[in-house]
């Protein structure tokens, strides 16, 4: 894991429009929702002023992301994909067969094209079958905090991609947050282990459970913010031993040994266990 030594900084998004006569290359997004929102955002954080091209069907999403970001808009997929120096794929994994099956017909592909997946579940032997060579493929799993350039992203790669396409991809992410490379055989468990969702769960969860011990709806949503934040940012900062450091905050006969020791009776650790069988289940069925 590797992060980025640029400091975030706040830049004015500038709004572009297609240019006249020699276009340099760019990075191109297919699909404009969420995670291509988060992506770009971040990546005009830390300045990053390369050209950006964006093709979704929806002209709303379209125009919000030039509003918010300054990025060019591509109504048209095969002028998108002409001028793609990497292709990005971030639709959802139900829609990536036609997607590329558009982008097959439109012809537009006749060089050698880095492509990066989003899909979480859709393997590459799969994307490689729907268009092969000159496309290289790579899949990333970006996190939707890389908004702030504090995100996480697991990428894998094709063995046909060359050295300098990895290096370009994992630089391109690297950007908004850390980077993991680790085998595409991982990457279900890890898209089900590093959702954010589970911190937005686990807070929601220790809040109620404090505003119906009787604590009011501020104060248990910043005393569950503090529990859940603040101990993570101690670990990754201090260096310590998550056991040990677990071992130190719930002493025996203390209250927090109380709560860990009920919350384990409880089931947390199986229900956890069964929640990521089940994320892992359904992104292995998105790749049928």
């Amino acid at each position: 894991m590797r992060r980025t030594g640029t400091k975030a900084r706040r830049t004015q998004p500038r709004a572009k429009t297609m240019p006249r006569g020699r276009q340099t290359k760019a990075t191109v997004f297919l699909g404009g929702g969420r995670i291509t929102g988060a992506l770009i955002a971040g990546l005009r954080l830390v300045g990053y002023d390369d050209r950006i091209i964006v093709h979704d069907r929806n002209p709303g999403k379209l125009r919000a992301l030039r509003r918010e970001s300054g990025i060019e808009l591509a109504v048209d997929l095969k002028s998108a994909v002409a001028q793609a120096e990497m292709l990005i794929v971030a639709v959802r994994p139900l829609s990536v067969a036609e997607m590329l099956e558009e982008v097959e017909r439109s012809g537009a592909v006749s060089n050698p094209i880095l492509a990066v997946s989003l899909a979480a579940g859709i393997p590459i032997k799969k994307l490689r079958a729907r268009i092969g060579p000159p496309v290289y493929w790579a899949r990333a799993m970006p996190s939707p905090v890389c908004r702030i350039g504090r995100g996480l992203t697991a990428v894998t790669f094709d063995r046909q991609v060359p050295k300098h396409g990895r290096e370009r991809v994992r630089e391109f992410f690297a950007r908004v947050g850390a980077v993991l490379e680790i085998p595409e055989g991982h990457f279900d468990i890890f898209t089900a282990t590093f959702s954010p969702s589970h911190g937005y769960h686990a807070l929601t969860a220790l809040a109620k459970a404090a505003q119906s011990a009787g604590l009011g709806r501020r104060p248990a949503l910043t005393a569950a913010a503090h529990a859940l934040a603040d101990s993570v940012i101690y670990w990754r900062q201090s260096g310590e031993n998550l056991e040990a450091l677990l071992g130190e905050a719930a002493t025996p006969g203390g209250t927090a040994a109380a709560t860990m020791a009920a919350i384990d009776d409880a089931g947390y650790a199986r229900a956890i266990a069964r929640g990521l069988r089940a994320g892992v289940e359904q992104a292995r069925w998105n790749a049928r």
